[in-house]
């Protein structure tokens, strides 16, 4: 008899991606004689490697390998190889949804996820609004699995199987933690200006967070031309900040130190979800997105989210929508000590 074989597809950005992760273990977990073969982009290797030893990871680059009908036709022919016995459509995009046709057509057990675009669209009309819990990413990808006939609950805690990373692999200057040390991570920027805290609202954070906390090192997380202008500038001005994407060389790596902060700021991107895989508490800073929309991290508490109550919020779903206001006043209105407050109270200070 066949043995069991799911194939989990889930292209997409990091942080999307990363919300599998606790999905894809917890079944890993319930059904130990079913395989799992996770397909995405290769950044994501690094979430799923060593997770469960019926967990595999396939790479796809779909946008150069496997770019086109050509390309995705050449992708499932390779999948098709696997003798698969069941389909997970985590994505739910045109290239998914082509290989789920291609499945289909050959008789294979496939499901798709229900996005509930009409529920995401309720809470950002901008006439019609209704401010209501959408279904999480979570529920979402667990719906597809119970669609297959593998129903199971969450059971996951952190890809650190002793719950932090070891320390030692990182390089000089994030190998140690001293004695009495306090950890805060701090990712300020994301892909869109409307998920993005203003710089120099965040300098004032950083500049109150080292006045009250004793002993703090701040780590400065993210990539890109903004995060190098900034970050470069914040830790010449105070030696307790690091910018960490010059001293890791990978995701990996990135883990293992947010698995030693005490607690990480963020806004509503993929370092919310990545510290959220290590079980590091996130004061998460919400704008022109809502956690309601279902993206908020696994784990993470609704006390800790950081957001101003405007009759245009949300207006989008993923943030990438232009200002209709034009002043971001979703952001602007933060005000630095709320952020701060928040993070003293993850300290206990």
């Amino acid at each position: 008899m066949k043995r069991e074989h799911i194939l989990v597809i889930r292209f997409s950005a990091l942080g999307d991606v990363a919300m599998v992760v606790p999905v894809v273990y917890s079944l890993a977990k319930r059904y130990p004689d079913v395989r799992l073969t996770v397909v995405s982009r290769g950044f994501a290797r690094t979430l799923f490697e060593d997770l469960a030893p019926n967990i595999n990871f396939m790479e796809a680059d779909v946008k150069h390998e496997y770019h086109g009908i050509r390309g995705l036709n050449a992708l499932y022919r390779r999948l098709a190889a696997k003798q698969f016995t069941a389909v997970a459509d985590l994505h739910g995009v045109l290239r998914s949804g082509y290989l789920r046709l291609r499945f289909n057509l050959n008789h294979y057990h496939t499901e798709h996820i229900d996005k509930h675009r009409k529920g995401r669209r309720s809470i950002t009309s901008a006439k019609h609004k209704r401010l209501e819990q959408q279904p999480t990413s979570f529920q979402n990808y667990l719906e597809v699995f119970e669609k297959l006939g593998y129903p199971v609950e969450i059971q996951f805690k952190s890809i650190f199987p002793q719950g932090k990373g070891d320390l030692s692999l990182l390089a000089e200057g994030l190998n140690r933690k001293l004695d009495g040390e306090r950890w805060i991570g701090i990712a300020p920027f994301a892909a869109h200006d409307g998920k993005s805290y203003p710089a120099e609202k965040m300098e004032v954070v950083i500049a109150e967070l080292l006045k009250q906390v004793p002993n703090v090192r701040i780590f400065l997380f993210g990539r890109g031309a903004k995060e190098e202008e900034y970050f470069t500038r914040w830790c010449s001005q105070h030696p307790q900040c690091t910018y960490v994407a010059p001293l890791v060389e990978s995701i990996r790596q990135e883990l293992i130190l947010m698995s030693h902060l005490e607690v990480m700021i963020s806004m509503d991107s993929s370092n919310m979800h990545l510290a959220s895989l290590v079980a590091t508490p996130v004061v998460s800073v919400w704008g022109a997105t809502h956690p309601y929309a279902g993206f908020m991290g696994w784990g993470q508490s609704m006390e800790n989210v950081v957001q101003v109550p405007l009759d245009c919020r949300p207006c989008s779903v993923f943030g990438q929508k232009p200002c209709q206001r034009g002043d971001y006043a979703c952001l602007y209105s933060i005000q630095p000590e709320t952020i701060v407050a928040k993070t003293l109270k993850n300290l206990g200070l």
